[in-house]
């Protein structure tokens, strides 16, 4: 496993997460699509916010399972919080927000979220 470091646009939000990158979700559905979210679900216990809890601000819609969380100066979400079928907490990696990743490397996985 390899350690990525993270975060949003004007530096407040800052995370480390321990995971193996190989591929990333790319979903259809209304949020992930205008914001171009590219995501990769870890177990929270591979995800340590390092700063910014205090800079930011949850969103959730549809079902509302999923706390996409943005920083309130910038407005990145570098990290999103949830729960998998088995109900064990997960943090989704915006891909797009992690140091020196380069983006090309990756194989992007569709999923249709368009229609959940």
């Amino acid at each position: 496993m390899t350690t990525y470091a993270g975060g949003c646009h004007c530096g407040k939000v800052r995370y480390e997460v321990n995971m193996e990158l190989e591929s990333v979700i790319s979903c259809n559905c209304s949020h992930c699509n205008m914001k171009g979210l590219l995501l990769s679900f870890v177990p929270v216990e591979q995800f340590r916010l390092l700063s910014g809890e205090d800079a930011l601000t949850e969103y959730r819609f549809n079902k509302k399972q999923i706390e996409h969380l943005f920083c309130n100066t910038c407005g990145v979400q570098s990290f999103a919080y949830g729960v998998d079928k088995e109900g064990a907490r997960m943090a989704a990696i915006n891909a797009r927000c992690l140091d020196n990743v380069e983006l090309t490397d990756l194989t992007l996985m569709p999923f249709d979220g368009r229609s959940y």
